[in-house]
């Protein structure tokens, strides 16, 4: 026995484990105590690390689709088949497909070589769980700060009040926004006095541990945060403080405001005006305040505008880049920009074909991936590779494109499981697991609450016969380059690596890392905001705290102006298409989902632990509806959406409101060929049968998951 420390990469939270190890496998994982960050810190995921990594349905080999059945071959072979499935498709790239899951986000090859396979590949045809999650705030942020990954952060450890809507970071642990023990921050601000306020349709865990909770209409949280907007220009409570002089358009925002105040809005939230004044004045007021929003800001309709007024009210409140208020992370990996201003961002450099929607930070949306594939004509998806991704239970509709994926020409998958998705794959080659492979978060550090860095090398020792994602993201670089399956993955680790240091201006002999990730992670590192290597984190490997969140502004902003633009014409558009809303008819029956502790991406319903328990794939149901709909508690009831329908279990409680139900996202393990015995015994229902793909939030081309219109009958 020894022992080991490494990061969690289960979630966002960044936090430290402390595993116990043999030559073989892990036999157990609680939190690191000494971690610099998460400070012992674990949630059930992260304690089943083990378990997750020995899974025996996790996939070893390359598997090839031969007369209906999947053969094991070698990697060679593999390739080799890839090759010939894609060779036809290269002439025309366009044809070829391309979805990335998030467990991307969480791998060091997802952050080194998946851009250069995007780029070797050359297709438009680019989507990814990004547009059933997040673009909205990427392009938010885009549009305020110039760069869609600049994203602010509250600053938890020094905020006096903290308002969240559509987040449960007491079950998500947090989502762009890293913070291990997201729980303890929390509990952290009662303790110094402070308040924390959450606005959701649900009554979470976060919700019961708030000081205030605010049950809100599915979708409305634009008309709430326009209407604290109001307020604060009304009352004259805007003050920007530092940042007073690097903001324009403050004057073009009271105007949009005017039409947004408390009165008008309150029949839509379900939140009386009363309440909504005294939530400005109370974020006007305190000394310090920050205001977070997350998914259930994101997958809805007016996802991109809901996410722009959450940063709008930190920059009236002065609260954006200082202390205590929302702040801008600097990771280890990046440079501070030597000044501001620059392009700008933009959207719409390109289109769908079918839909005519328009690209977003180089993706199409995944809405429209079905019609993509389903429609004939020039640039039709003929061939698909799908990495760490599930989209037939994440992406909307996703009845129509699980059809869609079975008239694909050939598939190919980079998956360590048989799931929804890849059993319609002709190849599935499956990464080493992730404790056979270092670990270092590119994308989280730039999210993290505080400044620090941790890398983890690997805990046990290679698979004689699998293969570490960086080589199998080589190989097919290689493919699509057209130098063959067989040309070797050190051309491409040699030329990534020649790329970085001719970029970073760094002789090639100060690089000191073994792996051809660790080395493009060394220099990233030595050229980076702290000036640190490979060699310092693996000597420190509780972590290196690098302090709390300093100010970054003007540096960090890439506008044109130079300045945070508040109020550029689509945003404009947008607002006035709210406008409009302000008269519609409220849909007496929306769909929201729902997040659980135990559970992130679909896969770990393959775990054991953490299915265990009573059956969390249920439809929250109010009394008050369920009474009107004549359902009780354990009934099974016809849930049915303009996309489609299915029959789940009801769960009777108050602790959704009346005119909402709730299924949790990422169950529906009930189809043929899969390859996950614990959760094919604990299927679920699939939530997303019901979202509709037609139904889109126009900026961003982000899926509307949350307030889907529905009709529920028991049945009989």
């Amino acid at each position: 026995m020894r022992t080991a420390y490494r990061t969690c990469p289960l979630c966002e939270a960044a936090c430290g484990l402390e595993l116990t190890v043999t030559d073989t496998e892990i036999v157990a994982a609680r939190g690191d105590r000494e971690h610099v960050f998460s400070h012992g810190f674990v949630c059930p995921k992260g304690a089943t690390f083990g378990q997750l990594t020995s899974d025996p349905d996790r996939l070893r080999r390359p598997l090839v689709r031969r007369d209906g059945e999947y053969v094991e071959v070698s990697w060679d072979e593999a390739f080799r088949v890839v090759e010939a499935g894609l060779r036809p498709f290269l002439g025309d790239r366009d044809a070829i497909g391309m979805y990335l899951g998030n467990p991307n986000a969480h791998t060091m090859s997802g952050g080194l070589y998946l851009t250069p396979l995007l780029k070797t590949v050359g297709t438009r045809n680019i989507f990814s769980a990004s547009t059933v999650d997040q673009m909205p705030k990427h392009v938010s942020c885009g549009y305020l700060f110039g760069n869609p990954l600049i994203i602010g952060v509250p600053d938890l450890d020094r905020t006096d009040f903290l308002l969240m809507l559509g987040a449960n970071p007491w079950e998500s642990n947090g989502s762009l926004a890293t913070a291990a023990d997201f729980p303890g921050r929390l509990k952290a601000i009662q303790a110094r006095g402070g308040r924390f306020v959450v606005v959701d349709p649900r009554r979470t865990r976060t919700a019961e541990h708030a000081d205030e909770h605010l049950f809100i209409r599915p979708g409305t949280d634009a008309f709430l945060l326009f209407a604290i907007v109001h307020t604060l220009f009304e009352e004259g409570l805007a003050d920007l403080g530092d940042v007073a002089g690097h903001v324009t358009g403050v004057e073009q925002v009271r105007e949009l405001a005017a039409s947004f105040p408390p009165e008008a809005v309150s029949d839509k939230t379900d939140i009386s005006p009363a309440v909504i004044r005294r939530l400005a004045r109370e974020l006007a007021a305190a000394p310090t305040a920050a205001v977070y929003g997350r998914i259930g800001t994101c997958t809805v309709e007016f996802g991109t505008l809901t996410s722009w007024l959450v940063d709008v009210i930190n920059v009236l409140t002065g609260n954006l880049d200082r202390p205590g208020g929302v702040m801008f992370p600097l990771a280890p990996h990046l440079r501070p920009n030597p000044r501001p201003g620059g392009k700008g961002f933009t959207t719409g450099r390109w289109r769908s074909r079918v839909r005519g929607l328009p690209e977003v930070k180089g993706e199409l949306p995944v809405a429209t991936l079905a019609d993509e594939i389903e429609t004939p004509g020039d640039g039709q998806v003929r061939a698909l590779i799908t990495i760490a991704g599930n989209p037939v239970l994440s992406a909307p509709n996703s009845g129509r494109l699980d059809r869609a994926l079975t008239g694909l020409d050939f598939m190919v998958s980079v998956d360590p499981y048989l799931n929804e998705t890849t059993r319609h794959a002709d190849v599935v080659l499956p990464p080493a697991d992730p404790a056979r492979k270092g670990h270092y978060d590119f994308s989280f550090l730039a999210l993290s609450v505080r400044n620090f860095a941790a890398y983890s090398p690997p805990v046990l020792p290679p698979d004689p016969g699998g293969m570490d994602e960086c080589d199998v993201l080589a190989r097919l670089i290689l493919i699509a380059s057209g130098q063959g399956a067989d040309a070797g993955p050190a051309l491409v680790h040699d030329m990534l690596l020649d790329q970085a240091l001719t970029r970073s201006g760094l002789p090639a002999g100060e690089v000191d890392a073994d792996g051809p990730a660790e080395r493009l992670l060394d220099v990233a590192l030595r050229a980076g905001a702290y000036g640190l290597s490979v060699r310092q984190l693996l000597a420190n490997p509780h972590g290196i705290d690098l302090g709390p969140l300093r100010p970054r502004i003007p540096e960090v902003l890439k506008t044109p102006s130079g300045t945070v633009e508040l109020c550029v014409p689509a945003i404009v558009a947008e607002a006035g298409r709210l406008r409009g809303a302000l008269d519609r008819d409220r849909e007496p029956l929306v769909l929201i989902g729902r997040r659980h502790l135990r559970s992130n991406n679909s896969w770990m319903h393959n775990v054991p632990a953490l299915v265990k328990g009573r059956d969390r794939c249920t439809l929250q149901v109010h009394p008050h509806d369920a009474e009107r709909l004549a359902l009780t508690d354990g009934d099974d009831a016809q849930v049915t959406s303009r996309a489609g329908g299915l029959a789940a279990r009801v769960e009777v409680t108050d602790r959704v409101m009346p005119g909402v139900v709730s299924l949790p996202h990422g169950w529906g393990h009930d189809l043929p060929g899969i390859r996950t015995a614990v959760a094919a015994a604990h299927p679920g229902v699939n939530s997303n049968v019901l979202t509709d793909d037609l139904v889109i939030d126009p900026l961003s081309g982000n899926s509307v998951l949350n307030g889907i219109p529905v009709e529920i009958k028991a049945v009989l």
